[in-house]
C-alpha cells in the first residue's frame, strides 16, 4: 500500500500560508511532498521551506475575487491542478460589540466567512473537472461553538463556516469533499496578543486537559489527515483540535465534591 500521507505531484493552495497557524499547515504539506501555494496581503521576509522544498508565494487578499481567482489561476499553470484548498486566513482583534462599528463587523464577516466561500467555489470550479476531485478544509474556532465575547462578529462568521461546510459537501459531492477544523487555542508567534506574558500563557495552557495550547503543526496534522484518503469517505465534517477543550467555570466556582 501506498503511503497515504506522501502528497507528492499534489498542489496545495494555503491561504494566509506564511505565518501562525497557516505557516505549521504550509510546512507540514511540504514536508508531505506537495507543491505548496500562499498568499498573503504583503510580501514575506521568508517563503517558507522543507527539506529543499520551498512554497510558491502570491501577494493577494482573499477579500478581493479576482485576486482569489489569480492564485487559483497560478496553481493551475504553474503546477497542473488544485487538489487541497486550506481556507486558513482569517482572525479578528478584540473589539466590543456594543461599540464596534458597522463596518469593522462586516470586514471581519467578510474575512472570516465571505472570503473562505469565494476561495472555495473557485477552487471547486477547477476541482470538479479533475478526476480526483478535491478537499477543501476550512479553519474554524472554538468560538464558532462557545460563546465569544471580545470578538462575536469573528464566532458568529465561523459558525456561519461549520455551516458552510456542510452544504458545500452536500452540494459539490461526490468529487470534492469539504471538511473543517474547530481549532482550540494555538501557541503562534503572537500567543501574547491573546494570551498575555509567559506567566500568563503558562497559566493558561494549565486550564487544557493536554496541558498545552496547540502548535500550529498540530492544526497542519490535522489538515493532512482530511485531505488524505484516509479521510476518503469524510466529507460535511468538522474535527475538534483543542486539546481536550476548557473546564466548565462553575467546577472551579462550586464548593460542591471538593475536599
Amino acid at each position: 500500500m501506498t503511503d497515504p500521507l506522501n502528497f507528492s505531484g499534489k498542489t496545495v493552495i494555503v491561504t494566509g500560508g506564511g505565518k501562525g497557524v497557516g505557516l505549521g499547515i504550509s510546512k507540514r504539506f511540504l514536508d508531505a511532498g506537495a507543491n505548496v501555494v500562499i498568499c498573503g496581503r504583503s510580501e514575506l521576509d521568508v517563503v517558507p521551506e522543507v527539506n529543499g522544498k520551498k512554497a510558491e508565494f502570491i501577494v493577494a487578499d482573499v477579500r478581493d475575487v479576482e485576486q482569489v481567482n489569480k492564485v487559483i489561476n497560478f496553481a493551475v499553470e504553474k503546477f497542473g491542478s488544485v487538489d487541497v484548498l486550506v481556507n486558513n486566513a482569517g482572525g479578528a482583534p478584540y473589539a466590543e460589540a456594543a461599540t464596534a462599528s458597522p463596518r469593522f463587523s462586516e470586514k471581519i464577516i467578510g474575512l472570516n466567512l465571505i472570503a473562505p466561500l469565494n476561495f472555495a467555489q473557485a477552487a471547486n470550479r477547477v476541482m470538479q473537472q479533475q478526476k480526483n476531485g478535491g478537499s477543501i478544509i476550512n479553519i474554524a474556532s472554538v468560538s464558532a461553538v462557545r460563546p465569544s465575547p471580545g470578538t462575536a462578529a469573528y464566532g458568529a462568521a465561523k459558525a456561519g463556516l461549520l455551516n458552510l461546510t456542510m452544504s458545500l459537501a452536500v452540494e459539490w459531492a461526490p468529487k470534492v469533499r469539504v471538511n473543517a477544523a474547530i481549532c482550540g487555542m494555538i501557541k503562534t508567534e503572537q500567543a501574547h496578543l491573546h494570551y498575555g506574558d509567559d506567566a500568563s500563557i503558562q497559566a493558561v495552557e494549565a486550564t487544557v486537559p493536554l496541558g498545552r495550547l496547540a502548535n500550529p503543526e498540530d492544526i497542519g496534522d490535522t489538515c493532512l489527515y482530511l485531505a488524505s484518503p484516509l479521510a476518503s469517505y469524510v466529507t460535511g465534517s468538522a474535527i475538534t483540535v483543542h486539546g481536550g477543550g476548557e473546564k466548565p467555570a462553575f467546577l472551579d466556582a462550586s464548593h460542591a465534591n471538593k475536599s
